[in-house]
């Protein structure tokens, strides 16, 4: 028979033996446009993706001075790359940002080359 101490104590080492899976968690980013041109496009990917995910704006545009929250949900980790596009189609690309320490200001500095 099966005491209940041990029991526990095997419910504890079972669990205690089980992989540990990393949870999705959610994220944001505040990101400012200091360009003096209207961002069209916001493309967020996980840092570690090969292609931009959808634009985050949809049918809104981030006006110059102006500034925009983007809400990002279940995600493994807050490292993102970001890319913006303005009404000229020049584009603005922010690599590695980890958006639980970092928000954006993009300039025109930032414009890539």
């Amino acid at each position: 028979m099966i005491n209940m101490k041990s029991l526990k104590w095997a419910l504890v080492l079972l669990i205690a033996c089980l992989p540990i899976q990393a949870s999705a968690a959610d994220y944001y980013v505040e990101i400012n446009n200091e360009t003096g041109y209207t961002i069209f496009y916001v493309y967020v990917s996980p840092d570690n993706s090969d292609e931009w995910e959808e634009d985050v704006l949809g049918k809104e545009v981030l006006m110059d001075g102006d500034s925009r929250r983007i809400n990002l949900y279940g995600y493994k980790s807050p490292v993102f790359d970001i890319r913006l596009v303005d009404e000229d189609g020049d584009s603005y690309t922010f690599w590695d940002i980890d958006v639980s320490r970092l928000d954006i200001t993009a300039t025109i500095g930032d414009l890539d080359k």
